[in-house]
């Protein structure tokens, strides 16, 4: 049988404009400023510049057709609503917001010869038959960023099979790795672990007695180097405790990563480019937008002077017709944009002077103890917008201050209790931890169960396994592994 029932849904839907303008929020300002490029080439009815025209903004319509597949009669558009015939004042059409010390901030990039290219460019000084080359430039090609050779031998045999129709063996392979990229500039490049890359290193220098023994311990007792083992290492190369010393200051002259130390290394250079600055006027804070995040777009001139052709004309053809039709489209969109352009700057500004005045002792002296603790609801609502709203603004934006660029993000953190039941920043005791860490005595640094006990005496109860936590985060070694002779 059929049936009729009647149900109520309570939606909410978010309008293509909320839509673009939650992902404009969210870009960065380099991404920022490859979407306007983007949208101006695809829309010709945005023009930039200093010129703008203020009063074809105004007038534009705000009614805008959901579906978009509606069709809209020429007749029926009203173009006195997108022209103005007033005579636009001169001051109009020039902003004047430009200062003398304003900068074009255009990065140079260094062009020159990429890592791995330059390792190829080397082989071609060693005498190898037609077999060896295509080995040894293969090896090269699987030399990682870092330098290194992470993938087994009798893998890179087969891909020589399958990739480079190269049959040959494994002991093949060694002798052109050990012999020819093994000599490569930067030593220790193409090994395939630490020890190796250290090794090689040691034995391109010429020979002392200390870096014998180096090699000597890095070869036959290197996990107790590692694990700074180092009554052990005396005892099983009978050795002193000056002599390993110099051991160790020798090893510490070498590079872990010699890839890496590259300056022509091919991965792609990285700027940031802070979306907000901070300073100190008069010991006042001062917070500014990035003007590279505040674009002047304005409707084109000439898609305003097609609209008075079509409006002057007596004769309206059915092509004419559709190239109204087709500009009202370009107009709408181009006005949609602006105005999202305007709602970012106003919101991204809103939202970090919030952030700035909330944490205002920090960023007016730089001590990351006054950080108090802040979540993202609590500047969401203070400012009275979505927590997904202040959320897209602290992930991806940078803020310049005189204690150097941040991330926003990081001025977020939970809060713990003290000794006295007041609400303090993990941010604060991880600064503490990392400066109690910094000031011990290396030769018996301090182990967790000790750092618990430091922060219970400076007022912050937290247990050993927290300390642990927080010194993970840090990126600090266990006590064991940060000991010094």
């Amino acid at each position: 049988m059929l049936k009729q029932s009647l149900q109520y849904k309570l939606l909410q839907k978010l309008s293509p404009q909320q839509i673009q303008l939650m992902k404009l929020i969210q870009l960065p300002t380099q991404a920022f400023e490859e979407r306007l490029k983007q949208e101006i080439e695809e829309n010709p009815a945005l023009d930039t510049g200093k010129e703008a025209t203020d009063s074809l903004d105004d007038d534009l319509s705000n009614e805008y057709d959901d579906t978009g597949t509606e069709k809209i009669d020429a007749d029926d558009i009203n173009i006195d609503e997108y022209l103005s015939d007033d005579e636009i004042p001169n001051y109009k059409i020039h902003a004047n917001n430009y200062s003398s010390d304003d900068e074009e901030k255009n990065v140079p990039y260094a062009a020159g010869t990429s890592f791995h290219q330059s390792l190829k460019n080397q082989l071609s000084t060693f005498s190898l038959d037609e077999e060896e080359a295509a080995i040894a430039e293969f090896l090269v090609g699987s030399i990682d960023d870092s330098g290194y050779i992470r993938r087994d031998i009798i893998d890179l045999v087969d891909d020589l099979a399958f990739t480079a129709n190269v049959f040959t063996t494994e002991e093949k392979v060694v002798t052109i790795l050990k012999k020819v990229v093994h000599s490569l500039d930067p030593l220790g490049v193409g090994a395939r672990d630490l020890k190796e890359c250290l090794i090689i290193q040691l034995k391109a220098k010429e020979k002392t007695r200390t870096r014998s023994l180096a090699i000597e311990i890095l070869e036959n007792a290197f996990d107790h180097f590692v694990k700074k083992h180092y009554k052990k290492l005396q005892e099983k190369f009978s050795i002193t405790e000056e002599e390993l010393k110099e051991v160790n200051k020798e090893i510490a002259k070498l590079n872990p990563k010699p890839g890496s130390s590259y300056a022509g290394n091919n991965k792609m250079a990285e700027q940031i480019v802070p979306d907000f600055s901070i300073k100190i006027i008069d010991g006042e804070l001062d917070l500014t937008l990035n003007a590279r995040n505040a674009p002047e777009l304005h409707i084109s001139r000439e898609y305003n002077n097609m609209l008075k052709g079509y409006q002057e004309s007596t004769l309206k053809t059915k092509s004419q017709k559709d190239a109204v039709f087709f500009i009202k489209q370009k107009l709408d969109a181009a006005q949609w944009f602006i105005d999202a352009i305007k709602q970012r700057q106003q919101t991204l500004l809103v939202t970090m002077n919030t952030i700035m005045h909330y944490q205002y002792d920090y960023f007016l002296t730089g001590d990351e103890r006054k950080l108090k603790p802040m979540i993202l609801k609590d500047i969401a609502d203070k400012i009275q917008m979505d927590i997904s709203t202040v959320s897209r603004v602290a992930n991806s934006k940078y803020v310049s201050t005189p204690y150097g660029t941040k991330l926003i993000k990081e001025f977020f953190s939970e809060s713990m209790k003290n000794d006295q039941g007041e609400d303090v920043s993990t941010r604060e005791i991880k600064k503490i931890l990392e400066t109690v860490i910094a000031e011990e005595n290396k030769k018996k640094p301090l182990t967790d169960e000790k750092l618990a006990s430091i922060l219970k005496e400076k007022g912050y109860p937290i247990a050993r396994r927290t300390v642990a936590k927080y010194r993970e985060q840090l990126d600090i070694s266990v006590a064991r592994l940060r000991k010094e002779m």
